[in-house]
């Protein structure tokens, strides 16, 4: 299916932040441009905005005069939607209410050709239910571009229940036209990046909500050790604690209240308390002029032991740990033991440091202490590692411990006697919410791990990381999970499982 021809015209109606977005980069694809807005005088401005917007390309350098002059030249203000009749593809960036939509697109009809593409930039509301009233509901689709739209390259290409398959690649192929990523999804509540986000934030917020550690520590773990460019503290003052809140609610609500898309008690109170990030000038942290950003929890120097020992083997990323320690000069010892997925260092004193199964320390430590280390993306890479003592853990092996990881060039933070600690439950939530979504054909998985780099700046998709994980010890961290937390939160999803019983009946 081929795209749009960049001489037929594209209306955007809806002139905020969104609406300018989208019709900038229709104007850096070529084609004429017209710009509507039912509130008087707003199409206009609206139009000094994209051509400002221009003129800063021109100041950087990004853009010539020429080409910016020919842009603006295709950009046409509109003051009725009769004006729109001759476009090819009309993108609507008004409010989100259901019912608002649905009757612009009502209006609009009448006025476009039959085979004029229809599409609405909504984040949350179903594109069926804009869709419903229309006469042609074929030829509907959502487009979904993400803000900035001229800067971020990812559109979600969302097909309705009634949306027409060469519609759907007609977008595609228009979407890809201009230079961004188009990725296919099903009509489904958050669509692709809505839907498997929401761990990001929801299992930093249970972590802090159980004292397990604080936003600033949180935030630091999660990009430090897993490889995230913000942590979801930072992420959510800047994206506004009433819009992510917002959007985590009407996940939940439309997913008929699933425990998976649980909202957060604390940053309802955020929100109700009016804290809602930058825009307000406080958060989860402080932003007014002068203010000081806390710092994470992390240990201080601490002597390194000698020697460890090391019980069989340390699965996923974490395989790489003994070759690391005896880089590091430290002598280490195995013994000999069977290949298990219990794998562990032992401490001088003892102690296993084990990588977090998904138990809490103290309640796994039936055998003796222990002391749980985090998920990392890479170990090798990774600059910060968290630790999570047993309640039983000698003070002695807690130190060698942090001694170890600094002896690795970790900082170390040490956190709460907390089942899952945090890099992995969110990895481990993240990659089980890919998976069902896989599984259920809300989108290829190629197109999921796509949708989670490009949208939400991931390091890598969630699939992909699943993968690189052992899938036994996957499954058995949300067993352990789910028996910590019961009540469907952390209950491992179909594909997941079976995913995991073919990959051991072929050992």
């Amino acid at each position: 299916m081929t795209a749009i021809d960049p001489a037929r015209a594209v209306a955007v109606v809806g002139t905020g932040t969104m609406g300018q977005g989208i019709a900038q980069v229709a104007l850096a694809a070529g084609h004429p441009v017209r710009l509507y807005d039912a509130v008087p005088g707003q199409a206009e401005e609206a139009a000094r905005a994209v051509a400002a917007r221009l003129g800063r390309l021109v100041d950087k350098g990004r853009l010539d005069a020429a080409g910016r002059d020919a842009a603006l030249a295709r950009l046409r203000p509109a003051a009725r939607l009769a004006e729109l009749a001759d476009s090819a593809l009309v993108i609507e960036a008004i409010v989100e209410r259901l019912d608002a939509k649905r009757k612009l697109f009502q209006e609009l009809e009448p006025v476009v050709a039959d085979d004029c593409l229809l599409a609405t930039n909504t984040s949350s509301l179903p594109v069926t239910a804009v869709a419903g009233a229309l006469r042609l509901p074929g030829r509907f689709v959502g487009l979904h571009f993400f803000n900035p739209a001229p800067v971020l390259p990812l559109v979600e290409v969302v097909r309705g229940h009634a949306t027409d398959e060469t519609a759907a690649e007609r977008a595609r192929a228009t979407v890809a036209a201009w230079g961004k990523t188009p990725v296919a999804c099903a009509d489904t509540p958050g669509f692709i990046v809505n839907r498997l986000a929401r761990p990001f934030y929801a299992e930093a917020f249970r972590v802090y909500e159980e004292r397990g550690a604080d936003p600033a520590t949180i935030d630091a773990v999660l990009r430090e050790s897993g490889g995230f460019a913000m942590g979801p503290f930072e992420l959510t003052d800047l994206i506004g604690q009433d819009v992510n809140d917002a959007v985590t609610r009407s996940v939940y609500e439309a997913f008929f209240q699933d425990p998976k898309f649980t909202p957060s008690l604390a940053q309802g109170r955020l929100v109700q308390a009016g804290l809602l990030g930058r825009k307000s000038g406080e958060g989860w942290f402080p932003y007014a002029d002068g203010a000081e950003r806390p710092e994470p929890s992390t240990a201080g120097p601490c002597e390194q032991p000698a020697e460890v020992g090391y019980r069989h083997r340390l699965t996923g990323p974490a395989a790489v740990l003994p070759q690391m320690i005896e880089e590091a000069g430290i002598k280490i010892t195995r013994d000999g033991g069977q290949d298990t997925y219990d794998g562990s260092i032992v401490l001088p004193g003892g102690t296993e440091l084990c990588l977090t199964d998904g138990n809490g320390p103290t309640n796994a430590a039936y055998l003796g202490p222990r002391i749980d280390f985090d998920l990392a993306l890479d170990y090798r890479r990774c600059t910060r590692v968290a630790l999570a003592p047993s309640r039983t853990a000698p003070e002695a092996d807690v130190r060698a411990a942090i001694g170890l990881f600094q002896a690795l060039g970790k900082k170390v933070s040490v956190i709460g006697d907390l089942p899952g600690m945090i890099v992995a439950r969110t990895v481990a939530l993240l990659v089980d919410l890919a998976e069902d979504a896989a599984g259920r054909g809300v989108a290829t998985s190629e197109d999921i791990d796509t949708a989670m780099r490009l949208g939400v700046n991931y390091p890598v998709g969630p699939l992909g990381w699943g993968r690189s994980l052992d899938t036994t010890w996957l499954r058995q961290f949300l067993l352990s999970m789910d028996h910590e937390y019961p009540g469907g939160r952390y209950a491992a999803c179909q594909s997941l499982r079976r995913r995991a019983a073919v990959e051991e009946s072929l050992l």
